[in-house]
């Protein structure tokens, strides 16, 4: 299932970037 690790890690990296976004303003 290489397929959903990538969909998982995608989603992980956007919310992280979504976290830092926040976290900056």
């Amino acid at each position: 299932m290489p397929r959903l690790v990538l969909v998982t890690g995608a989603a992980s990296g956007i919310g992280r970037a979504v976290a830092l976004a926040f976290a900056a303003d």
